[in-house]
């Protein structure tokens, strides 16, 4: 099975990690964060990755080589100029064998511990062209819930709201590669185009899932980590 990372953030958030390295080899506790990511692919059958790299690609490179030391064979699709995340995967899906059915695409900040099947099954199943693992909205303030005449009754932190957020988790049908855009994003070009032909479905998650997209959510992922909620790769 083959999948797409999406590794070419700068990571301001994450500054001054950001400063000498690309954002998805920032470390979490002690390895970099896509190596992670790699073995979660890897316990999911995964057995090429594409790595779409753009900012300091070569430290990607550096790091992985050619995958074997790490379990899998490793293929990378640089970017000269800016692409977009779609465009990133368009030229990447071109290093793609076209007799592949189901090609992975992750966001390369994302860790989880989110079974693949799930999502491949339900592609497959309704011959959708992609199918995408949607996550608990959580909000980021304190929930305060109070009765109708104003008593206070409790304080929530970290409450999940009745809403469905996009976690960066897709498998697409190879054939989706003609309608990614060559520059451009692909969840404002390809997604809405396949909503409206009725060609997307999705899998509702409550898997242990992180974005690393600042210092807090670097905290996260290493406390997650270090409490056994998410695959976690050997140290260098």
């Amino acid at each position: 099975m083959w999948a797409l990372t999406i590794a070419g953030g700068r990571g301001e958030r994450l500054r001054p990690l950001t400063d000498g390295i690309c954002k998805p080899m920032v470390p979490v506790n002690g390895a970099p964060l896509l190596q992670h990511q790699a073995r979660w692919l890897c316990e999911n059958g995964v057995t090429d990755i594409v790595f779409l790299t753009g900012y300091r690609a070569e430290q990607v490179v550096e790091h992985f080589g050619d995958g074997s030391r790490f379990g899998f064979r490793a293929h990378y699709s640089p970017e000269d100029q800016p692409l977009g995340r779609g465009g990133a995967v368009k030229q990447g899906m071109g290093l793609v064998p076209g007799n592949i059915e189901d090609v992975i695409v992750v966001n390369g900040d994302v860790l989880s511990d989110q079974s693949l099947a799930p999502l491949i099954r339900q592609r497959r199943e309704h011959g959708a062209a992609a199918a995408i693992t949607l996550i608990p909205y959580v909000s980021s303030f304190g929930v305060v819930l109070v009765s109708d005449d104003g008593v206070v009754t409790s304080f929530a932190e970290k409450t999940e709201l009745p809403f469905w957020i996009n976690g960066g988790i897709y498998v697409f049908e190879r054939e989706i590669e003609d309608q990614l855009p060559d520059i451009g994003d692909h969840e404002t070009t390809t997604f809405p185009q396949l909503v409206n032909e009725e060609r997307m479905r999705a899998i509702k998650s409550n898997a242990n899932w992180v974005s690393v997209d600042s210092h807090k959510d670097l905290r996260e992922a290493q406390e997650m980590m270090s409490r056994g909620l998410l695959p976690q790769s050997d140290s260098d």
